[in-house]
């Protein structure tokens, strides 16, 4: 069982140690929006609502919002393609038992400038995929997104 709390805010070192990626001692150096553990085979993503060009390459404006209130659209990394393993592993991801735990924060700094926390928004299970490289996933979560999450998310969108 994870122990983070579905709807909490946490920084991305206390979602590392929760995975057991980081460690007082020794501290996880990913900087990615994407972190496994491949000895639980569980994933987080890190995701950001708004995304300005001075936070963001343009390589990285992935295009990621809530359809509904359990589900989400989600842009993976550049690289990935339905073909290759990580690909792959979102795909087959029930069949694998691969656990995706979605964290999502509304901007990287909050409007006080300080770095935000993202929201655990929880579990989430593969529902369909389309395109490559990056691929635009649909996950279902287990609990809806909160309200002020799922509002900010739809502005995103319209």
């Amino acid at each position: 069982m994870f122990p983070l709390k579905i709807h909490a805010r946490y920084t991305r070192e206390q979602i590392f140690v929760a995975m057991g990626l980081s460690t007082f001692e020794n501290q996880s150096s990913i900087i990615e929006g994407v972190a496994s553990n491949k000895e639980t085979n569980v994933e987080a993503l890190f995701i950001n609502l708004q995304k300005t060009e001075e936070d963001f390459s343009p390589t990285t404006m992935y295009d990621d919002y809530a359809i509904n209130e359990t589900l989400f659209h989600w842009q993976s990394q550049n690289r990935t393609s339905p073909e290759s393993v990580t690909g792959q592993s979102y795909i087959k991801q029930e069949s694998i038992g691969k656990e995706i735990l979605l964290f999502v924060r509304e901007a990287p700094k909050t409007y006080y400038k300080s770095t935000q926390g993202y929201v655990f928004i929880g579990p989430a299970r593969y529902v369909s995929h389309e395109g490559s490289k990056p691929m635009s996933i649909k996950w279902e979560l287990t609990k809806p997104i909160p309200d002020f999450l799922w509002k900010e998310s739809a502005k995103m969108v319209g």
